[in-house]
């Protein structure tokens, strides 16, 4: 029976992915896949529990390929304010990842745009977004920690690194997606009615228990991987993991 989230024991990556993705079916799903894209949470080039380690994707690869002879990339666009997203991929060891797993790179900062309109979003009337991010099957990586300005970080907030700093930098920081911070719960579920991932997989090996750039990690640590197909039931299931109540959270509600 295929479950809509799954919260499986983190004993190590591999094992644990590929457990996870049993449980959702999603041989089947990735298996129909002729490209995919590896979305990691690399805001900036602080090491896990920050941001997404190599070893995760690297584990994911593993697992997919498996069952699939899809085309997989690797793409984020960093947030960071003085460092472009092939630093932040370098620092972190992705290129590393890359050579090792003949996987692409791909900065999502600097890729070519197309345009979308929607009149039912409060924030986002009208939005440029990557082309490539709708011509492959999207996974969403990121890592599960509490955030400042939106409670939670998971799947849908990872989102924000498909969006291109030539639009979206602006008053509200030096970040090179800071106009997401002006209203952010309204920006994150506006963004994500134009591109939401098509499967979650939330590596909350430690969590971070107060900020999303630092802080505190989890005391125990949360040592789970979390997989579904809804990223918001996904991030919901994450919130509980922080002790917290995904009602309280209105981009999750």
């Amino acid at each position: 029976m295929k479950e809509d989230v799954v919260i499986e024991p983190l004993n190590n990556y591999y094992e644990s992915i590929q457990n996870a993705l049993k449980r959702i079916n999603a041989q089947s799903f990735l298996a129909k896949q002729k490209t995919i894209m590896l979305k990691p949470n690399l805001v900036n080039a602080s090491p896990y529990p920050v941001t997404t380690p190599p070893e995760c994707c690297e584990a994911i690869i593993k697992v997919v390929r498996t069952f699939s002879n899809a085309n997989i990339v690797i793409a984020e666009g960093t947030g960071d304010a003085n460092l472009e997203t092939d630093d932040v991929f370098k620092a972190l060891g992705y290129d590393k990842l890359s050579d090792k797993m003949d996987v692409k790179l791909i900065d999502l900062n600097n890729e070519p745009l197309v345009r979308m309109t929607d009149n039912s979003c409060s924030v986002f009337k009208e939005i440029f977004l990557p082309e490539c991010v709708f011509n492959h099957c999207l996974i969403s990586v990121p890592v599960l920690k509490a955030h400042s300005l939106s409670t939670i970080t998971g799947s849908l907030k990872n989102m924000i690194g498909i969006a291109p700093p030539k639009y979206y930098s602006g008053k509200f920081g030096i970040w090179k997606k800071a106009v997401f911070h002006g209203r952010m719960h309204e920006s994150i579920i506006d963004l994500n009615r134009y591109r939401k991932a098509d499967l979650s997989i939330i590596d909350a090996g430690v969590g971070l228990a107060e900020y999303h750039l630092g802080g505190a990690e989890c005391n125990p640590h949360v040592k789970k991987i979390i997989v579904g197909y809804d990223p918001l039931l996904v991030d919901r299931a994450a919130a509980g993991l922080l002790g917290v109540d995904w009602k309280s959270v209105p981009h999750l509600k």
